[in-house]
């Protein structure tokens, strides 16, 4: 391994298709052991919480199950992750987790387990504080210069500044002059917030200024303004920088001074805290995340910024001191201590990969053994021999506990779906306009290889898809016994769903001698649905408004082959052109070139192509798998349709908002746009033609916004 290649102490892959971002990781000694040992907790936007006690048994092991302490879905997209004293009465550490409409902060802790799967992990909500506005991102610290607890400042997305005295809200204040939300910081030596606002400046507010400000909740027009008691927002000091801000963060190792660092889209500053340079580095580079910490030598600081390119920079105030290559594009970085390696480097990138990692080589400390030449006690030879042998047997003997691997699960679930839709509708109150909805069969077994108690089934579909009972509650099962349900699925709500699966998920203990009460297991399985579940044939479309190209590497396959269930038999492979109508009124065409290796999708709205684009592929997928080829290749070299995605959007909130809360929604779209777009154009520079997954994930983008 070269020298400049990032050492993996330790990786994991979080969830599937989950999307992270710079509020999403946080590490510290979050269930308050006293070890100094932190903990990684991470965040994603599709709500799921996990906490990590990364411990290989040495560098580059697969993650073991009790490395992961906790995991959670909390329902709501997580924006930000902190830790901090949040909760009055005590000075320990909690976890405060920013929702888009939510704050709320958890105790974890760890009950001591009996068994070889170690400790339990929990969380309790403290308390919440439900949101008036959109949040962006919070900061924390002992605002006024409290002692012993630290109060939570929310920046909103209409430029709402919400601060809590822990469990109870203290006041709002409005940023001036504001545009679009940027980072956010508190310095406590100055007790003083610090932003970079639109206008391209790093502006700090103290927080006193901020205290006896108007108070935004009497904030109505110029005049009444005017007529207000309060005094008017001032902001401390600003300094142009000329550029946005990726992030900020402050730093004092020292009682006498404190840093403003400010990452910048090509430039690193640091500050004093009035807002002079103290130094500013030009990058070659587009950073992504960074993150200051101390340094070995008095007076500087180290910095790591990584960036798109996958590099890790190591700074020591303005001169590089070392760059190493990291597996992915970090969104965030942190450096952390664990129990035998201190200053772990902590990273995550936006599709959930997961590495503590350190820099160097592992040094060779192999030295040739002296050679023994003294003669060989056989007596002791053999006594040692017994000894070992009478160990090993103690160690193998059967034990009632669970063993630490298995090759067959204790309870497997397994789900059939029917090839042929229900002769006899099972729908229940669907709002579907079309004259007859109709419904599939899924049969799901249960099967027990040991006693399982306490089992229940859930079963779950992505709206507006429903099922006709998601809930199954069943008795204890014997070993080597099973359960059969039989449920129909059907489109209940008058749109489109954004995909044709679902999953099913059994809960259950299993019993020990140790523990009666059982230890808690799960197990999973995924299903697929049938797409005539949601169309049905139609005749082919010549005209449409929207329109998408798929090229191949292997010639045309006719749509008898490949769609048998939407294509007559007698047609035979003349059948170049095919219908689908949704049961929600509008059609899709799919057509096959007669001379080329390409086909194209076809509507009047754009969010209908998803769902037959999504049908060919996998069915192509499947065909030239089934031929033994492993070359086939979908790509998609057209144009991205990005202005008609933002359109779709906007005609999707204007019939939703009333004009009082346009503009905060235009402030909220303004930066939901510019992420999309930078995004895509990160995602799409230097590749032509583009692979089909990026198209594919902005088709599904769209389908969940609408």
């Amino acid at each position: 391994m070269s020298l400049f290649k990032a050492r993996d102490w330790w990786s994991t892959i979080l969830g599937e298709k989950e999307e992270f971002d710079q509020g999403c990781l946080c590490v510290a000694d979050v269930d308050n052991s006293g070890s100094g040992q932190d903990k990684v907790i991470v965040g994603s936007y599709k709500g799921y919480l996990r906490i990590f006690n990364p411990h290989p048994v040495k560098p580059g092991d697969e993650v073991q199950p009790e490395d992961l302490l906790l995991e959670v879905q909390l329902r709501e997209p997580i924006l930000q992750v902190e830790v901090g004293k949040f909760v009055s009465g005590t000075e320990g550490l909690h976890l405060a987790v920013l929702h888009c409409r939510k704050l709320c902060v958890y105790a974890v802790s760890g009950t001591q387990g009996n068994v070889e799967h170690g400790n339990q992990y929990q969380i309790k909500l403290m308390y919440e504080h439900n949101l008036q506005r959109t949040a962006c991102n919070m900061t924390y610290g002992p605002f006024g210069g409290v002692k012993g607890r630290d109060l939570i400042c929310i920046q909103s997305m209409d430029g709402m500044l919400m601060l809590f005295e822990q469990e109870s809200y203290a006041f709002g204040r409005f940023l001036p002059g504001f545009l679009l939300p940027g980072p956010l910081a508190y310095s406590s030596r100055t007790d003083s917030f610090i932003t970079v606002s639109s206008c391209q400046q790093v502006e700090s507010y103290k927080y006193q200024v901020l205290a006896f400000a108007t108070d935004a909740d009497e904030r109505q027009d110029t005049e009444q303004r005017k007529l207000s008691s309060g005094k008017r927002l001032v902001v401390d000091w600003v300094l142009n920088i000329g550029e946005q801000a990726l992030d900020i963060c402050i730093v004092s190792f020292n009682p006498g001074a404190s840093s403003v660092f400010v990452l910048g889209e090509r430039n690193f500053f640091c500050l004093k805290d009035n807002g002079q340079i103290r130094f500013m580095k030009k990058l070659d580079y587009s950073p992504s995340c960074f993150i200051p910490y101390c340094s070995v030598q008095e007076g500087t600081t180290n910095t790591l910024i990584a960036n798109h390119s996958k590099m890790l920079n190591v700074y020591q105030d303005v001169t590089l001191k070392w760059a190493t290559q990291l597996p992915c594009i970090p969104v965030s970085v942190k450096v952390a201590n664990f129990q035998d390696l201190k200053g772990v480097i902590v990273t995550l990138s936006d599709d959930g990969h997961l590495q503590c990692s350190y820099l160097g080589t592992d040094p060779s400390l192999f030295q040739a053994p002296k050679v023994d030449s003294r003669e060989i006690n056989y007596e002791e030879m053999n006594a040692e021999m017994k000894e070992l042998q009478k160990i090993i047997r103690e160690a193998t003997k059967p034990q009632d506990i669970l063993p630490e691997s298995e090759k067959q699960r204790d309870v497997t679930v397994t789900a059939e779906v029917s090839p042929d839709l229900d002769e006899e509708s099972q729908a229940i109150d669907s709002e579907v306009k079309a004259g007859a909805v109709p419904s599939v069969t899924v049969k799901i077994t249960i099967q027990s290889r040991v006693t399982a108690q306490k089992p229940s089934l859930a079963v779950c579909v992505q709206a507006p898809l429903a099922v006709t009972c998601d809930q199954f509650v069943f008795g204890d099962l014997e070993p080597d016994s099973s359960e059969t349900v039989v449920l129909s699925v059907f489109l209940k709500q008058n749109c489109s769903p954004p995909e044709l699966e679902g999953t099913c998920i059994v809960s259950y203990s299993i019993p020990t001698e140790l523990n009666p009460e059982g230890i808690p297991r799960v197990s999973h399985c995924n299903f697929s649905l049938p797409l005539k579940l949601v169309c049905c044939p139609a005749q082919p479309s010549k005209a449409a408004n929207h329109k998408l190209t798929i090229d191949t590497n292997k010639p045309p396959i006719s749509f008898v082959t490949i769609f048998p269930d939407f294509v007559d038999p007698s047609e035979g492979d003349q059948a170049n052109a095919l219908g689908f109508q949704f049961l929600t009124g509008s059609k899709t065409t799919l057509l096959a070139s007669k001379t080329s290796q390409r086909y194209r999708i076809q509507s009047d709205q754009l969010e209908d192509l998803w769902l037959v684009t999504k049908e060919l592929v996998r069915r192509l997928e499947g065909h030239f798998k089934k031929q033994n080829c492993k070359d086939f290749a979908c790509t998609f070299s057209g144009s991205i349709p990005l202005q008609e995605y933002f359109e779709l959007i906007d005609q999707h909130f204007e019939l939703r908002l009333n004009a009082e809360k346009y503009q905060e929604l235009l402030s909220e779209r303004a930066v939901q746009f510019r992420a999309i777009e930078r995004r895509l154009l990160t995602r799409f520079k230097d590749k032509t033609p583009a692979p089909l997954q990026h198209l594919d994930t902005l088709l599904e983008g769209t389908f969940r916004e609408v």
